[in-house]
């Protein structure tokens, strides 16, 4: 190994960057960027950087394969998501010559389809949850009534939480549709139809390592089953589950490892009950996992040093410099996720500038990141802005932590998930341990609820501090579609000064307590009319909408959501086609545009009946908007409604 690529983007990149950097002999890296995407390169300090001309290139393994060619490429590490899990990527990849850091083509195939990843568990004899491949909604039928409700469909090749739909008896009647969206998210068009295990069952995962010969080893488990639409938000190592079963559940992922002789860093997930001796098998994730710190948190070892240094070569035996088996933890680590988005929006994607970004530091604190001044979040990207990891020598120490370091992190510029994740860990439920995959969509409007409520006590009990970093900003004070909110708190009156008998109306600042216009303004305001003047502490923050449209193009107009005849664009992302035009009759819940956000599509339906009179045009091929825009204006119009958005379910 002597020139090393790192396929992907963002954090993973900075954190490959870091291991890669400390290995002896010292080895040449090159990373990639794209122009609207750099700042991993800026953050990590690759000796190379290659600019791709789109997002899209990413996973262009034709291009890929002529960059590792024209720059002696001979090893190549795909991070995760993107090209991690390919077996085609692999493949040919090795008729050049190069290394990917992985299980290898032939492993891939077996572990990146679900299905033949059942089967493999199954001949181990690895509990499996009932399930076939039923392709046809009238197989699919027939075995809901053979086994019953709840079920879920799951793409073959579906990932990230994409190409699954979980189905309850109450939901039978809209069977088709869900069919149809879960197989529209599947690259190969292919799902199949599985028994779910639901109530009072964890996500649990086991992190293996393997050499190839069939030695392999375990570094313990996580749990997972903090989720929202299968997606995870907060991950913890070790479980808290009981140990005789979680002993049984190692076992079974180091048989299936052993088995097909794996290699490299592998996840082997499963479901498990917490009041019954029940697990079941789930998938494997042959690649290095969002949530490997927590177990590099609890265990010391440096899991992508492991990916390197195995694929150069190297035994376990000479890697793990810890006792294998590999002593269970004592320590305690907990992983927040921190994405930039919008849980009171339905979790739409805020897309602008990160103008500060702050986590504290301190004993037991890593922060995973590629923010550096000035990201841009876009749509083109996963929307994960950092991992924050907490570790302690016990789980009530560990949630205080988070707890404290959360209220102190700050994000302005963009919305984020961070009162979602201050309502997590404020829960007695998450110190209880009391966290089956299904209880953030049971409690999610309390425990956002709650989240916000510290989030609102944090702004009016400590003053903000000085930015971290300050992204620089355009020379124009005020920016069409520029967007404030405004929190005015009462503060004891103060004596009038002289003269001021005779004013009518004005309002004085009297003390700027912090000035990071235009992304925030804390300052002591007085207000005075005939009858009274009243003092206040005004804080204006601007909004993710505001922070969006001045990040991308101002001539857009902005909508007005109280006017009946605006209808308003309810999320930013990509506008990909606006469907209707000038003069033309729109109805009710009539789709009039598509916007994508990361890969998914969504439907942006009219909330009202009318005649358009304006539409907006979008230019040549895709186009950045921010939430708030306006889309189309009525000329007449029927019933006002509320906006509207929904999957339109294509990657």
């Amino acid at each position: 190994m002597k020139n090393l690529l790192i396929a992907n983007r963002g954090e993973v990149v900075v954190r490959i960057l870091q291991a890669a950097r400390e290995l002896s002999p010292p080895i040449h890296i090159v990373a990639l960027s794209t122009p609207n995407d750099t700042s991993h390169c800026l953050l990590g300090h690759p000796d190379e950087t290659i600019s791709l001309p789109s997002a899209a290139s990413y996973l262009d393994i034709s291009l890929l394969a002529q960059i590792c060619q024209e720059h002696a490429i001979d090893t190549v590490h795909p991070g995760y998501g993107f090209l991690s899990e390919s077996a085609e990527f692999a493949r040919r990849m090795h008729e050049i010559g190069v290394t990917v850091i992985g299980p290898g083509a032939a492993i891939l195939e077996r572990t990146g389809d679900k299905l033949q990843a059942k089967a493999l568990a199954a001949s181990c004899g690895v509990p499996v949850l009932p399930s076939h491949s039923a392709q046809s909604l009238d197989e699919i039928r027939a075995f809901v009534e053979k086994i019953g409700y709840p079920v879920m469909i799951k793409a073959v090749d579906g990932g990230g939480g994409r190409g699954i739909r979980l189905i309850h008896q109450h939901q039978a009647s809209d069977l088709a549709n869900l069919v149809a969206r879960a197989r529209s998210e599947s690259p190969s068009q292919t799902i199949f139809v599985e028994k779910a295990a639901v109530d009072g069952f964890h996500h649990v995962e086991v992190q293996v390592l393997g050499d190839g010969t069939g030695t392999v080893h375990h570094l313990h488990e996580r749990d997972c089953s903090l989720q929202r639409r299968f997606q995870k938000i907060v991950e913890c190592a070790p479980s808290l589950l009981d140990r005789s079963i979680i002993d049984k559940v190692i076992d079974a992922a180091l048989r299936i490892a052993g088995s097909i002789r794996y290699r490299s860093l592998g996840t082997f997930e499963f479901l498990v009950s917490e009041t019954t001796p029940e697990f079941y098998f789930l998938e494997i994730n042959p690649r290095l996992q969002v949530e490997h710190t927590i177990t590099e948190a609890v265990t010391g070892v440096d899991l992508v040093q492991v990916q390197l240094r195995l694929a150069r070569g190297e035994s376990l035996q000479e890697i793990l410099t810890v006792p294998v088996p590999v002593p269970r933890p004592s320590a305690r680590s907990i992983q927040l996720r921190l994405c930039a988005e919008d849980p009171s929006a339905n979790f739409a994607l805020s897309i602008g500038k990160v103008a500060d970004f702050f986590v504290p530091p301190g004993h037991g604190v890593r922060v995973d990141t590629h923010l550096a001044p000035a990201v841009t979040v876009g749509s083109d990207f996963d929307n994960l802005l950092a991992k924050i990891i907490v570790t302690a020598s016990s789980w009530a120490s560990a949630v205080r932590k988070a707890r404290r370091v959360l209220t102190e992190t700050r994000v302005e510029g963009v919305r984020t998930n961070l009162p979602l994740l201050r309502g997590i860990v404020s829960t007695e439920d998450f110190l209880a341990g009391r966290i089956d995959t299904q209880w953030l969509e049971r409690n999610l409007p309390s425990v956002l609820g709650a989240g916000e409520r510290i989030s609102a006590s944090l702004v009016s009990s400590h003053p903000p501090a000085r930015p971290a970093f300050q992204v620089p900003t355009s020379s124009l004070l005020f920016r069409r579609g520029d967007a404030w909110s405004i929190t005015l708190s009462p503060l004891p009156p103060t004596p009038k000064a002289e003269g001021e008998c005779g004013i009518r109306h004005h309002l004085r600042l009297s003390r700027v307590l912090r000035n990071a216009f235009p992304s925030s303004l804390t300052a002591e305001i007085e207000y005075t009319t005939p009858e009274a003047s009243v003092p206040y502490k005004l804080h204006l923050a601007a909004t993710g909408a505001g922070a969006a449209a001045g990040a991308l193009v101002s001539g857009h107009r902005r909508g007005d959501p109280s006017n009946p005849r605006h209808i308003v664009l309810p999320l930013s992302g990509k506008l990909i086609e606006v469907l209707v035009r000038p003069g033309e009759a729109i109805a009710k819940d009539q789709v009039v545009a598509f916007v994508k956000q990361m890969k998914m599509e969504l439907e942006v339906r009219s909330p009202r009946a009318g005649c358009a009179k304006w539409v907006y045009e979008v230019q040549d091929g895709e186009e950045d908007v921010a939430e708030g825009m306006l889309l189309v204006e009525l000329d007449s119009l029927l019933v006002p409604g509320p906006a509207a958005v929904a999957e339109r379910g294509k990657l």
